[in-house]
Protein backbone atom coordinates (compact mmCIF):
# COMPACT_ATOMS: atom_id res chain seq x y z
CA UNK A 1 0.00 0.00 0.00
CA UNK A 2 2.66 2.33 1.06
CA UNK A 3 6.67 2.68 -0.30
CA UNK A 4 9.85 3.97 1.19
CA UNK A 5 12.88 3.38 0.42
CA UNK A 6 13.49 0.59 3.22
CA UNK A 7 9.63 -0.08 3.80
CA UNK A 8 6.52 -1.88 2.78
CA UNK A 9 3.30 -0.94 4.43
CA UNK A 10 0.82 -3.02 3.94
CA UNK A 11 -2.97 -4.44 5.36
CA UNK A 12 -2.86 -6.99 8.22
CA UNK A 13 -4.23 -10.12 7.24
CA UNK A 14 -5.81 -12.99 9.50
CA UNK A 15 -3.17 -15.57 8.56
CA UNK A 16 -0.88 -17.47 10.94
CA UNK A 17 2.09 -15.57 10.15
CA UNK A 18 0.52 -12.02 10.79
CA UNK A 19 -1.19 -13.06 14.18
CA UNK A 20 2.03 -14.46 15.47
CA UNK A 21 3.89 -11.17 14.33
CA UNK A 22 0.97 -9.20 15.92
CA UNK A 23 1.51 -11.28 18.83
CA UNK A 24 4.74 -10.87 19.47
CA UNK A 25 4.62 -7.21 18.79
CA UNK A 26 1.92 -6.15 20.92
CA UNK A 27 3.30 -8.50 23.91
CA UNK A 28 7.07 -6.68 23.87
CA UNK A 29 7.57 -5.09 26.94
CA UNK A 30 7.55 -1.60 25.49
CA UNK A 31 3.86 -2.12 23.89
CA UNK A 32 2.96 -2.91 27.16
CA UNK A 33 4.29 0.16 29.11
CA UNK A 34 3.77 2.51 26.81
CA UNK A 35 0.32 1.40 24.74
CA UNK A 36 -1.11 -1.08 27.14
CA UNK A 37 -1.94 -5.00 27.66
CA UNK A 38 -3.98 -5.86 24.60
CA UNK A 39 -4.80 -9.42 26.47
CA UNK A 40 -3.27 -11.06 23.23
CA UNK A 41 -2.11 -14.43 25.05
CA UNK A 42 -3.25 -16.60 21.69
CA UNK A 43 -3.29 -16.42 17.99
CA UNK A 44 -6.64 -16.71 18.17
CA UNK A 45 -6.53 -13.48 20.20
CA UNK A 46 -4.49 -11.87 17.81
CA UNK A 47 -6.66 -12.55 14.94
CA UNK A 48 -9.47 -10.98 17.17
CA UNK A 49 -7.17 -7.93 17.20
CA UNK A 50 -6.34 -7.65 13.96
CA UNK A 51 -9.91 -8.39 12.86
CA UNK A 52 -10.67 -4.76 14.38
CA UNK A 53 -7.83 -3.83 12.60
CA UNK A 54 -10.09 -4.86 9.27
CA UNK A 55 -12.96 -3.20 10.31
CA UNK A 56 -11.43 -0.28 10.32
CA UNK A 57 -10.03 -0.90 7.00
CA UNK A 58 -13.33 -1.50 5.47
CA UNK A 59 -15.49 1.26 7.78
CA UNK A 60 -12.85 3.88 7.01
CA UNK A 61 -10.39 3.00 4.36
CA UNK A 62 -7.41 3.34 6.43
CA UNK A 63 -5.41 1.82 9.67
CA UNK A 64 -2.53 0.48 10.98
CA UNK A 65 -0.49 -1.08 8.57
CA UNK A 66 2.26 -3.74 8.61
CA UNK A 67 5.46 -2.33 8.16
CA UNK A 68 7.77 -5.28 6.51
CA UNK A 69 11.62 -4.99 5.34
CA UNK A 70 11.65 -4.18 1.40
CA UNK A 71 14.92 -6.63 1.20
CA UNK A 72 13.58 -9.31 2.71
CA UNK A 73 9.07 -9.04 3.59
CA UNK A 74 9.88 -9.65 7.31
CA UNK A 75 7.54 -8.17 9.65
CA UNK A 76 9.18 -5.30 11.63
CA UNK A 77 6.16 -3.30 13.30
CA UNK A 78 3.21 -1.53 12.72
CA UNK A 79 2.48 2.06 11.27
CA UNK A 80 -0.73 3.62 10.00
CA UNK A 81 -3.66 5.47 11.03
CA UNK A 82 -6.60 5.15 13.17
CA UNK A 83 -9.82 6.72 14.70
CA UNK A 84 -10.71 5.47 18.48
CA UNK A 85 -13.64 6.76 19.98
CA UNK A 86 -13.28 9.90 22.42
CA UNK A 87 -10.67 11.04 20.31
CA UNK A 88 -11.38 13.91 17.88
CA UNK A 89 -8.99 13.50 15.25
CA UNK A 90 -7.76 10.31 13.26
CA UNK A 91 -4.12 9.36 15.02
CA UNK A 92 -0.90 8.15 13.90
CA UNK A 93 0.86 5.50 15.39
CA UNK A 94 3.66 2.96 15.14
CA UNK A 95 5.48 0.44 17.40
CA UNK A 96 8.68 -1.69 16.18
CA UNK A 97 9.81 -4.68 17.41
CA UNK A 98 13.03 -4.33 19.38
CA UNK A 99 15.53 -5.03 16.89
CA UNK A 100 14.31 -3.34 14.61
CA UNK A 101 14.47 0.36 16.43
CA UNK A 102 16.88 3.11 16.62
CA UNK A 103 17.82 2.49 12.62
CA UNK A 104 15.07 5.23 11.31
CA UNK A 105 12.83 2.81 10.22
CA UNK A 106 10.06 4.18 12.45
CA UNK A 107 10.91 8.19 10.89
CA UNK A 108 10.69 6.58 7.74
CA UNK A 109 7.16 4.92 8.03
CA UNK A 110 6.05 7.61 10.29
CA UNK A 111 6.72 10.25 7.48
CA UNK A 112 4.97 8.23 4.79
CA UNK A 113 1.77 7.69 6.70
CA UNK A 114 1.83 10.95 7.28
CA UNK A 115 2.43 12.16 3.50
CA UNK A 116 -0.61 9.95 2.76
CA UNK A 117 -3.09 11.03 5.52
CA UNK A 118 -2.00 15.04 3.88
CA UNK A 119 -1.82 14.00 0.10
CA UNK A 120 -4.52 10.71 -0.45
CA UNK A 121 -6.97 10.98 2.07
CA UNK A 122 -6.74 15.14 2.74
CA UNK A 123 -6.86 15.00 6.66
CA UNK A 124 -7.14 18.57 8.26
CA UNK A 125 -5.14 17.68 11.03
CA UNK A 126 -3.46 14.30 12.41
CA UNK A 127 -3.29 13.86 16.25
CA UNK A 128 -1.31 11.11 18.43
CA UNK A 129 -1.55 10.11 21.96
CA UNK A 130 1.33 9.20 24.05
CA UNK A 131 2.51 8.70 27.47
CA UNK A 132 3.98 11.74 29.04
CA UNK A 133 7.41 8.97 29.86
CA UNK A 134 7.77 7.89 26.19
CA UNK A 135 10.47 10.11 25.39
CA UNK A 136 11.23 8.53 21.98
CA UNK A 137 7.91 8.36 20.22
CA UNK A 138 7.63 12.27 21.47
CA UNK A 139 10.78 13.09 19.60
CA UNK A 140 9.81 11.12 16.78
CA UNK A 141 6.51 13.00 16.94
CA UNK A 142 8.02 16.05 16.96
CA UNK A 143 10.27 14.94 13.45
CA UNK A 144 6.98 14.78 11.89
CA UNK A 145 5.77 18.14 12.58
CA UNK A 146 3.24 17.73 15.23
CA UNK A 147 3.33 19.32 18.75
CA UNK A 148 1.91 19.23 22.27
CA UNK A 149 -1.37 20.91 22.44
CA UNK A 150 -2.97 19.06 25.51
CA UNK A 151 -3.11 16.95 28.39
CA UNK A 152 -6.01 14.10 28.03
CA UNK A 153 -7.37 11.23 29.44
CA UNK A 154 -9.12 8.65 27.01
CA UNK A 155 -12.75 8.37 27.87
CA UNK A 156 -13.17 5.38 30.73
CA UNK A 157 -9.35 5.46 31.25
CA UNK A 158 -7.71 6.93 34.04
CA UNK A 159 -4.05 7.87 32.52
CA UNK A 160 -2.91 11.46 31.56
CA UNK A 161 -1.78 11.19 28.30
CA UNK A 162 -0.50 13.77 26.26
CA UNK A 163 -2.35 14.74 23.18
CA UNK A 164 0.21 15.97 19.78
CA UNK A 165 -1.60 17.65 16.72
CA UNK A 166 -0.71 18.85 13.17
CA UNK A 167 -2.61 20.25 10.98
CA UNK A 168 -2.13 19.80 7.23
CA UNK A 169 0.04 22.19 5.43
Amino acid sequence: MIETPRLTLRRLTLDDADAAFMMRLVNDPQWLRHIGDRNVRSLEDARRYIQKTLDMYDRLGFGSWVAQLKATGEPIGTCGLVKRDGIDDVEIGYALLPEFRRRGLALEGARAVLAYAWDVLRLPRVAAIVTPANDESIKLLERIGLRFSQRITKPGGDEELSLYVAARP
